[in-house]
């Protein structure tokens, strides 16, 4: 038997998170048992993780080797979870180990004793078998935990990139620049020619990005915010926007800056505003508070959500085999992450670590490693 991290919401409005026993895994003939043994904690994870929880409230009992965490959730937040009642869910959306089990298939046998990186959710568990087809075979020297964050970041940082060029936009906007995933993206742009403005939230987030190279920063603390952002969209000329914020007044200010930068270069007058097409696409919530517009930036607009397995599907086989290839070669410079903690499936659910890595921090990267002792 293998230990496994469950999440369940309950009838009454509570949330329930322990550690299950559950069977190692047989695999399939195209499939791979791997022996997880790092697996980051992602803001996407969070949101199965803790349904729509109030974590204040949360309180941990068991023992050290099998907690027990429990929350409480707003009764106006209980039809959202609707969906998932009394439901015993995994967690845990990428991660990477070893092959210790393969299939009878010749390309399941070529994994036997491989270091891979994989997907396919139910990443905090000790033992998970995928088909052939969601492992990425790690280069010689690079081990599991440098090639756990292989899938989320780097493939949503390079979807961004790509995006742009499939709607004919030259240069990109990325909110909440700072984390690990504006750091790739920044790293890409930098490498493949793309102006970037990175919108961060605090001064020392933007002297992080000046070092690493970023020549567009907008801090949203700065009392000339808007006029900053307004002269790196001329600069860049940039009418495509990826915000992590989600809430709030963000986006709005965006296609307003977005449409003052574009009408510097009008050569003539619309009452409409200008005829070039602005998008924001939310891909992130952590503002939950509604999304406040003011429409002072014309009628060629745009805001969408973006999620990266409808941008992958969209974006075809030879995409998606390009970019995962990439991340591969570069897994240790572009792609690196870094992490604050390393912690086992038990070590997870201690008061301390949810107060955490539950903020969505910068800088404050958790590791999870199911196989690693208390």
């Amino acid at each position: 038997m293998a230990l496994q991290l469950r999440s369940t919401v309950k009838t009454g409005g509570t949330l329930e998170i322990m550690l299950a026993e559950v069977p190692i895994p047989e695999p399939k003939d195209n499939e791979v048992v791997v022996r997880v043994e790092a697996s980051p904690v992602n803001p996407s994870d969070l949101g199965l993780l803790f349904g729509a929880a109030d974590m204040s409230t949360a309180k941990v009992s068991g023992s050290a080797d099998s907690p027990v965490v429990t929350a409480d959730i707003p009764g106006g937040l209980m039809k959202a979870m609707e969906g998932r009642l009394d439901q015993s869910l995994p967690v845990g959306n990428e991660g990477a180990g070893v092959v210790v089990k393969a299939g009878a298939s010749e390309m399941a046998q070529a994994l036997l004793g491989k270091t891979v990186a994989i997907i396919g959710g139910a990443m905090y568990a000790q033992y998970r078998a995928v088909r052939v087809d969601q492992c990425l075979t790690l280069p010689d020297g690079v081990t599991p935990a440098e090639g756990a964050s292989w899938f989320v970041n780097p493939m949503t940082a390079q979807g961004m990139v790509e995006t742009m060029r499939m709607e004919d936009h030259k240069a990109l906007v990325h909110t909440a620049a700072a984390s690990n995933l504006g750091q790739m993206l920044n790293k890409i742009c930098l490498q493949d020619g793309v102006d970037l403005v990175n919108i961060v939230r605090k001064p020392e987030q933007a002297a992080l990005l000046k070092g690493l190279g970023a020549k567009y920063i907008c801090d949203l603390s700065s009392p000339d915010f808007m006029d900053e952002l307004t002269e790196a969209l001329v600069a860049t000329g940039a009418t495509l926007a990826f915000d992590a914020i989600g809430g709030g007044k963000l986006a709005g200010q965006i296609l307003t800056c977005m449409e003052v930068a574009a009408n510097r270069t009008a050569t003539e007058y619309s009452r409409y505003g200008s005829t070039t097409h602005k998008q924001v696409y939310i891909y992130g919530g952590l503002d939950r508070g509604p999304t406040e517009f003011n429409r002072s930036f014309g009628m060629m607009w745009g805001v969408g959500g973006w999620l990266l397995t409808p941008f992958l599907k969209k974006a075809g086989g030879a995409v998606i085999n390009r970019l995962r290839q990439r991340v591969a070669a570069e897994i240790k410079t572009t792609f690196a992450s870094h992490y604050t903690q390393e912690v086992s499936l038990a070590g997870m659910l201690t008061a301390d670590a949810i107060a955490v890595y539950g903020k969505q921090a910068t800088g404050e990267k958790f590791l999870v490693n199911p196989n690693k002792d208390i």
